[in-house]
């Protein structure tokens, strides 16, 4: 196991150099070593650290110290302890799912600036404009839900564009298809195509900012189901950042 120290040191060293980056939103420099040492993150989680690169996938959304965040399907709150971190005290962190975890309660109660949410299928009750809305790994499963306007994910996309504030973000990643695959595999390998995950959110309103392959994995042949032992921590994900117009 890589020394502890030495891996947030890596961590933080890249998530800042990827904040600094000319296509990125400039943003004041966060201490991410500090924020993933937080004694409030369970070991379970520091485990997953080296394949989910949480402090680089923050800065490639770029979250600021005082945001505003929407966190959709936000499961045990793995992401919320880190985006609570990373927003600050100032900050406020919206975590909206339709049945809370333990953890997520847990969490809630010991930070103030973590807020639990529920929400119904397909709706981003913010109660303020938010800076960001931010989803991991949840895209297929929003397809697998119906609403009155149609799949989930449709759904999804229109309410985020309407809480975000103009200027404001929208983070979407999931586990990638091969090409042409498109949603046929969202109940089955739990994957979605990313190229018909843009064409969806840019059809909502957003126009696409950057796109990063911070969570590509070449070996991934996507044809196994993402919670199999060996693939799982190890798949092939597009990571999608969208922005509002201003205008």
């Amino acid at each position: 196991m890589p020394n502890k120290p030495l891996t947030l040191a890596l961590l933080a060293g890249l998530g800042l150099a990827l904040a600094a980056c000319a296509t990125e939103p400039s943003a004041p420099a966060t201490d991410y070593a500090a924020i993933l040492a937080d004694p409030i993150r369970p070991e379970a989680d520091r485990a997953r650290d080296s394949d989910r690169r949480p402090a680089e996938l923050v800065a490639f959304a770029g979250v600021r110290a005082g945001d505003r965040v929407a966190e959709l399907a936000p499961g045990g709150g793995y992401f919320t302890r880190i985006l609570s971190g990373a927003v600050g005290p100032e900050g406020r962190i919206y975590a909206m799912t339709a049945r809370p975890s333990p953890a997520l309660q847990e969490l809630a109660a010991a930070r103030p600036n973590v807020v639990v949410t529920v929400a119904e299928p397909g709706t981003v009750p913010a109660p303020e404009p938010v800076d960001l809305v931010w989803t991991t790994l949840n895209y297929h499963d929003f397809k697998n839900v119906k609403t009155a306007s149609g799949d989930g994910a449709a759904a999804i996309n229109a309410a985020a564009f309407r809480a975000l504030k103009p200027g404001g973000l929208y983070l979407v990643v999931d586990h990638d298809t091969a090409p042409g695959a498109g949603a046929s595999q969202t109940s089955t390998l739990h994957r979605v195509e990313g190229a018909l995950v843009r064409r969806e959110v840019e059809a909502a309103g957003f126009r696409l900012d950057a796109e990063s392959n911070l969570l590509r994995h070449p070996a991934d042949d996507h044809t196994v189901k993402v919670q199999e032992t060996g693939i799982r921590g190890r798949t092939d994900q597009f990571v999608l950042r969208f922005r509002k117009p201003k205008g």
